[in-house]
């Protein structure tokens, strides 16, 4: 056989492998509103970037007649390329090959890629569309999962792992998803569960369809597994390279400060009256988000779970941040079990990748009741008040109207080593609201008064004298607490100075081996 002989074959080679499970199997996949594993690392990297690794890899079982049948790459694309010209390390599931299936050399290609990634510093983007372990295979199967769980774990902190769920994921396979970073799901084209609708009907009497049991609604509004709830594909392969764009290479590596049109010392005059005179009148706290950052850009996590929290990534004069607020339009803006979850975990994900945290505090406390309790809400509310208290990044913390009780501290207070601490002269800053201060402060004194009017009175006089002394953020201030009131309106300006002055910061939490973060 001549070189051109071989050349031709390695060609033909390479077009069969690109075919995955053949023309037919493509089609169907397409039909059913769904890119391919090829079309899906295409629409992810910057064009021409990709550089494939195993692709005549094939499985190894001769269970089941499966020697019967093979195909080039096993079910797994796998290999590094750039986003916005930076280096990442790619794997995307093909169901047209065995339905996606985990095989043993399936695992291995998708290890070598994440070993690789932590060699070289950069993120991993796992694109996930698989009918589970590869049955035939048995426990080279389940091991081969194990193997990748592993390597989560190893790489969780270090390096970004991003998961995409544009189809099935279901059994042990949703673990690795689980274990990254950030979790993307597709709207009706994609579920997740441990155990499907048929084992669960036979197991406990339950009759419940494939989304309702795992479809992206529920993860993303009653589970929180999912942090985007994406229309469709296009929009989740989008949502992975905006991701990208706020987050550095790894752990060691500082966030990437971009060019800014939007000018630092913009003045947001409509601030200055965005909080209600009513103290229980609710706005949306978004509107100040969208004000402030850069452009009025902000990439929401977890925007339907837990809504009286916000999460997410912006930027201010150009360098990332992540934004954590409470939101009275919703539940008043409490701290509740979801809330605090939400919440704790996305100031861990900043704090492992340098990127600053910004707080805005609007809470009246935590949820009171049964269910909380019994939910574990001291466990859940102790998560956030650790993640805040561990955090070494940059920390600044605005307080816009209510701060009250325990939820005071957990929310980025100065005593969780809060590196800048402001406060709206609409600031709120107490152990708790007037009314229930009275109610403990003044009881026995209201008790006394027989007349209703008499009583009404000496009620709302004291409320007020405790108000006009409490409900303020100078009592604060005067310890050094807060360390200044500022006009709303400069709020944009002096977040940028405060994070330009705190670019150097160096905190140190003591060495060991791990902590013991109330889980």
């Amino acid at each position: 056989m001549s070189s051109q002989d071989k050349i031709r074959k390695l060609i033909e080679l390479r077009e069969q492998a690109r075919l995955g499970g053949g023309i037919k199997r493509i089609e169907k996949q397409h039909a059913q509103g769904r890119y391919t594993a090829r079309e899906r690392i295409d629409m992810v990297l910057d064009e021409g970037s990709f550089e494939e690794f195993d692709m005549f890899v094939s499985h190894r079982c001769t269970n089941f007649g499966m020697e019967k049948t093979t195909f080039l790459g096993d079910g797994v694309v796998t290999g590094h390329g750039t986003v916005d010209g930076r280096v990442v390390y790619i794997f995307s599931q093909d169901f047209t090959v065995f339905g996606g299936s985990l095989s043993e050399t399936f695992a291995l290609k998708i290890c070598k890629v994440m070993d690789q990634a932590m060699k070289v510093g950069a993120p991993v983007i796992g694109i996930n569309d698989s009918g589970g372990a590869r049955i035939q295979e048995g426990v080279m199967s389940l091991a081969g999962y194990a193997e990748i769980f592993q390597r989560n774990i190893m790489a969780s902190g270090v390096i970004p792992q991003i998961s995409a769920i544009f189809g099935p994921c279901a059994g042990g396979a949703v673990y690795s998803p689980a274990l990254t970073d950030v979790v993307i799901m597709s709207d009706k084209t994609s579920y997740m569960f441990v155990t499907g609708p048929k084992v669960t009907k036979t197991v406990t009497g339950e009759d419940i369809s494939v989304e309702d049991l795992g479809g992206a609604t529920v993860h993303a509004t009653k589970s929180g597994v999912a942090h985007f709830r994406a229309d469709d594909e296009d929009e989740g392969l989008m949502l992975i390279r905006k991701t990208l764009e706020y987050l550095p290479q790894n752990n060691l590596e500082e966030p990437v400060q971009t060019e800014c049109s939007d000018p630092a010392d913009r003045l947001d005059d409509e601030l200055n009256d965005i909080i209600p005179v009513n103290p229980n009148q609710p706005y949306n706290v978004k509107d100040i988000i969208y004000t402030i950052v850069d452009g009025e850009q902000f990439l929401e996590f977890h925007r339907h779970y837990a809504k009286n929290i916000v999460v997410g990534f912006a930027k201010f004069d150009g360098m990332p941040v992540g934004i954590i607020a409470s939101q009275p339009n919703y539940l008043a803006g409490v701290l509740d079990i979801d809330a605090s979850r939400k919440a704790a975990r996305f100031v861990r994900f900043c704090d492992a990748f340098n990127v600053p945290i910004i707080t805005l505090v609007d809470v009246p406390g935590f949820l009171p009741g049964s269910i909380q309790e019994y939910g574990g809400i001291i466990i859940h509310g102790a998560k956030l008040l650790f993640a805040y208290g561990e955090a070494t990044v940059p920390k600044i913390t605005i307080t816009l109207r209510k701060s009250y009780g325990g939820a005071h501290d957990v929310m980025g207070s100065k005593q969780l080593r809060g590196d800048l601490n402001y406060a709206w002269p609409t600031a709120e800053i107490a152990v708790m609201g007037g009314k229930g201060a009275i109610e403990i402060l003044e009881g026995r004194n209201i008790k006394k008064i027989e007349d209703p009017e008499e009583k009404a009175k000496y009620a709302a006089k004291k409320e007020a004298e405790y108000t006009e002394k409490f409900a303020n953020p100078y009592q604060a201030a005067k310890y050094g607490f807060i360390d200044d009131v500022i006009e709303p309106r400069n709020t944009r300006f002096r977040i940028i100075r405060g994070l330009r002055t705190l670019a150097t910061k160096k905190d140190l939490n003591p060495p060991k081996k791990h902590s013991n973060i109330p889980l």
